[in-house]
């Protein structure tokens, strides 16, 4: 059964960083893809970015420059490092990975207010 755990969100002030990660377990296949996805209250759910086995990337223009995924495929770990947090990231982060379905997290809050 593929479990995906996410940890390190919380509450940071404006200007501030936060790293999330998610470690994917029980698969007998590889995670192809892994990423991010957010919900803000009263919002759609929207990629933040997304990362393959070899590596490459794909982000949200709006947040390119200020967040950086990156993965451990030997841990099957994906990351998100938020620097110069805005109080409009503050959503409810989900990691994703892609097997040969599309697996989610249980969702991290961030929070960002002074």
């Amino acid at each position: 059964q593929v479990q995906l755990v996410e940890s390190g969100g919380g509450l940071v002030q404006p200007g501030g960083s936060l790293r999330l990660s998610c470690a994917a377990s029980g698969s007998s296949f590889r995670f192809n893809v892994m990423g991010w996805y957010r919900q803000a209250p009263g919002a759609q759910r929207e990629l933040v970015a997304s990362i393959s086995t070899g590596g490459s990337t794909n982000y949200a223009d709006s947040l390119k420059g200020r967040f950086t995924i990156s993965r451990d495929n030997a841990t099957n770990t994906v990351y998100l490092q938020m620097n110069s947090l805005k109080p409009e990231d503050t959503a409810v982060y989900y990691c994703y990975a892609l097997v040969w379905r599309v697996y989610w997290g249980q969702g991290t809050q961030v929070t960002v207010s002074s």
